[in-house]
């Protein structure tokens, strides 16, 4: 079974076109809070989140082919070297940011601060979904996509968005790292045009965890919108090398 996650601020949907483009059978889950309910008690932190993955993937009666974006591949590294036996593969990007020396990007730390990250979803929300779009269109997202992406954003988003990443200082190597290589055949993606990650580390990265790495050429960090055939085709060559 192939298993696909988001990231953040997105929703299952950003697989939609992937999914399509791939004949085997999948699912897409979507992180609590994000386009969906959050659970009472659920704290959204970055542990929360990793172990509501974990109990996710033990739900399928055998390792699955796990695919992972932005925020979803975070927590896939996390999982997959704590728990290797929940995969047969992996596959995800933004991997500079498991690296000792990420930083958080500009929108991450307005995030982080407090006051400031509530002031940002309320003037996001008073502007409405029309206008949040233009900023994914900036990115190389088409009109379409971009709405779709806008309206997935509610209160409950923004406020998982927040508990998340303020659970997440400095970064992520500081509570989770060092990350071991998981001995599970995984990919590591990077897209040229992705302003979110690095490409180096991203690199470094891919060699710690004994993965392959693949670049895409001329696209964004919204890959799964922007190029799904290609994705698709980057994919299925992977798990074709899969024993």
């Amino acid at each position: 079974m192939i298993v696909f996650l988001h990231g953040v601020p997105e929703t299952a949907a950003i697989w939609r076109k992937v999914r399509a483009a791939i004949p085997s059978e999948s699912v897409a889950l979507s992180l609590p809070g994000f386009g969906t309910a959050r659970p009472n008690g659920f704290g959204a932190t970055k542990d929360d989140y990793a172990a509501w993955l974990v109990a996710e993937l033990s739900q399928f009666t055998e390792p699955v082919d796990l695919v992972a974006h932005d925020w979803g591949a975070l927590l896939a590294y996390r999982v997959v070297t704590t728990h290797s036996e929940l995969v047969r593969s992996w596959v995800a990007d933004v991997a500079a940011g498991i690296h000792p020396d990420s930083e958080w990007h500009a929108f991450a730390k307005i995030w982080q601060t407090p006051v400031e990250g509530e002031a940002f979803f309320e003037k996001q929300g008073a502007a409405g979904t029309e206008e949040v779009a233009k900023r994914y269109t900036a990115l190389g997202l088409s009109e379409e996509d971009a709405l779709e992406l806008a309206s997935g954003g509610d209160a409950t988003m923004a406020s998982s968005i927040l508990d998340l990443y303020r659970s997440a200082t400095p970064n992520l190597y500081a509570d989770w790292g060092p990350f071991k290589a998981p001995g599970k055949p995984g990919l590591v993606l990077h897209a040229s045009e992705d302003h979110f990650s690095n490409e180096e580390l991203s690199k470094t990265v891919a060699a710690e965890l004994g993965a392959k790495y693949h670049r895409f050429d001329g696209i964004g960090h919204f890959w799964p919108y922007q190029a799904p055939e290609l994705g698709a085709s980057v994919l299925e060559d992977f798990w074709s090398s899969v024993d």
